[in-house]
């Protein structure tokens, strides 16, 4: 008896087959770029603070601070020596300064970011660099009304001259 020849009438026909799904796709990105309603191009500069009703996409450089209600996007070839605070910010350029995102943070090759993230979702891709310090805990809002931290460095002279405690070798054993 076999199972698989050609002519078993109780094979089902092609037909009768349930449908082959797709292989399940990743989760993708918003993709914000579609829904930008207002850009600073290339060759533009703007010193201040911006603020931005919907989404904003900046390929210029900017110096001071930048606020929107929905996304702002760094361009690849953009220059920014600014505080952000958006919904949603994704960096393809240099950016050097705090950012803070209500939903989530984006990090694209070929991206340089200095400074502090807070947001509940970052994502790095490869090739990026990062150098600072991210806090992802939920309640960035309220994280937003707390005072700054301030870390006082002094010299080491007068932070102690407490010598580290030495083990016996005896005790090692």
């Amino acid at each position: 008896m076999a199972l698989f020849a050609k002519d078993d009438k109780t094979q089902r026909p092609e037909a009768a087959r349930p449908p082959v799904s797709a292989p399940a796709r990743p989760l993708e990105a918003p993709q914000h770029e579609e829904a930008v309603q207002a850009h600073l191009g290339k060759g533009s500069r703007v010193e201040g603070k911006l603020t931005f009703d919907g989404s904003v996409k900046i390929d210029g450089t900017v110096e001071g601070e930048i606020g929107a209600q929905d996304a702002v996007i760094i361009g690849d070839g953009a220059v920014i020596n600014a505080q952000i605070q958006a919904e949603t910010i994704i960096i393809k350029g240099k950016v050097t300064g705090d950012i803070v995102a209500r939903k989530r943070v984006e990090l694209r090759a070929p991206a340089r970011l200095t400074g502090n993230i807070l947001t509940p979702s970052l994502v790095i891709h490869e090739g990026v660099v990062f150098e600072g310090h991210c806090s992802m805990g939920g309640g960035t809002e309220a994280k937003l009304d707390k005072p700054d931290r301030k870390v006082a460095l002094f010299p080491k002279e007068e932070r102690g001259s407490a010598a580290p405690a030495r083990i016996p070798s005896e005790a090692i054993k």
